[in-house]
């Protein structure tokens, strides 16, 4: 017997540039590609930084840390998510702008996040029970709008597989 083709897909948005947005989403593209300022990447030369804003309407930054030791290292993402679990306990998270500077190379592509960074947004998403919607850029050029981090990680783990 035949297995099913199944497909998955999803829809999101794509502007041509960050022009294009709403003031709001703007300013959280524009405070991600300066949070990349402050990241330290001094071996991939891939400065990355994450903006967003909370259902309380305070805003957050997080920014990629590298170390010699590469494992040891954080993602902007998981940076930014640490720091709202400590600041704002369980506080949702409306928006997130993730924007990157490649110092080695182009930085005008929408890049979507890692693996290890999808995982952290979906759980992050199942603990406060709301969406995250996702703005992806680089530092000019398209912006993808993606309704909520969970899109990018389909057949995802979570708690309830630990049942």
């Amino acid at each position: 017997m035949a297995g099913l083709t199944k497909q998955y897909t999803f829809d999101y948005e794509e502007y041509n540039s960050i022009d294009d947005l709403s003031a709001a989403d703007a300013h959280l593209v524009l405070e991600a590609r300066k949070a990349t300022e402050i990241a330290y990447a001094p071996y991939s030369n891939f400065l990355v930084g994450a903006y967003a804003v909370l259902n309380s309407g305070e805003f957050i930054k997080g920014s990629n840390q590298e170390n010699a030791s590469y494992p040891v290292g954080v993602c902007a993402e998981r940076a930014l998510l640490a720091s709202v679990g400590q600041l704002f306990p369980n506080e949702p998270i409306v928006s997130m702008a993730i924007s990157y500077n490649n110092l080695n190379g182009e930085s005008n592509r929408p890049l979507s996040p890692c693996g290890m960074c999808r995982q952290a947004l979906q759980e992050y998403e199942g603990r406060v029970h709301q969406p995250i919607r996702l703005l992806l850029s680089g530092m000019e050029g398209k912006v993808y709008v993606i309704s909520k981090s969970t899109n990018l990680l389909p057949f995802s783990f979570s708690g309830d597989d630990l049942k």
